[in-house]
């Protein structure tokens, strides 16, 4: 072999990534914040299989210390959204969380999982903001809308909202922004424009509550009935109610795998 192959050969080797692996990164839902993950027993289920878990993030709150080196190569963390504010805001607060990551780990790939209103905020950030993501997984998410957050507006539009505060439901008046932009799409809408923007190529799969989803009805929950993802998304049906639950661990990690 000639000194010139060997001399191409260890450039080619040493321009691969020292340390390739992925960072999960784990979004809540409405009202959620980053501990629904580990309250329902997902994040424990997640390091198990090999996803070190890296810790939190949240707004105004320190950035990420020191990560152990992990032998899979492979880092989650869970972040914390203001889940009342519009889905701009809390695409901006994902984000600047992204790019942190980005940062801390710059030979990874990302891979995002949203749950609920999540899911949607982290379809918004790909669109928008153009981080390479490999990977999107949404759990119950509302990618046509929802019913409930027009009856929200409705609410936050009536009488009742002058006396929500007193009884302890001021966020209905503090939410008014994002029920708007998770009503059901139609033209002149946040959902309509997004649901209709080039998607970037990646993993999509959807996780769809049949029977017993009270928020979100199934439709709305499956990618594929988004028209810029049609025929794109990998859909899984769950026969539960609308909320995380500790099995939804064990689905992830099906789906991760078949991602990887």
């Amino acid at each position: 072999m000639s000194k010139q192959i060997v001399s191409l050969l260890l450039i080619s080797l040493l321009s691969l990534p020292a340390s390739a692996g992925q960072t999960l990164v784990l979004i809540h839902g409405y009202l959620g914040d980053g501990s629904t993950w580990r309250s329902t027993g997902i994040v424990q289920t997640l390091h198990g299989a090999g996803w070190q878990d890296a810790g939190h993030l949240f707004p105004n709150g320190p950035l990420p210390g020191r990560v152990m080196p992990s032998p899979t190569k492979r880092h989650l963390y869970t972040v914390t959204l203001p889940s009342e504010a519009p889905l701009v805001v809390q695409a901006q607060w994902l984000e600047f969380y992204l790019r942190t990551l980005q940062r801390k780990h710059p030979d990874n790939s990302l891979i995002l999982v949203g749950f609920s209103a999540g899911g949607v905020v982290a379809r918004l950030v790909m669109v928008v903001s153009k981080i390479p993501i490999l990977g999107l997984i949404t759990i119950a998410s509302p990618h046509l809308g929802t019913e409930k957050a027009e009856w929200g507006t409705m609410l936050s539009n009536s009488p009742f909202s002058w006396v929500a505060p007193f009884l302890g439901l001021n966020t209905i008046n503090r939410s008014k922004g994002l029920y708007k932009d998770l009503s059901r799409e139609s033209p002149a809408t946040l959902l309509f424009w997004l649901n209709r923007q080039p998607h970037p190529k990646a993993f999509y799969a959807s996780v769809v509550r049949l029977g017993g989803d009270e928020w979100v009805p199934p439709y709305s929950q499956d990618m594929n009935d988004v028209p810029a993802l049609h025929g794109l998304a990998m859909t899984v049906t769950t026969a539960t109610t609308h909320s995380l639950l500790p099995a939804d661990g064990p689905l992830l990690i099906s789906l991760l795998d078949k991602l990887l």
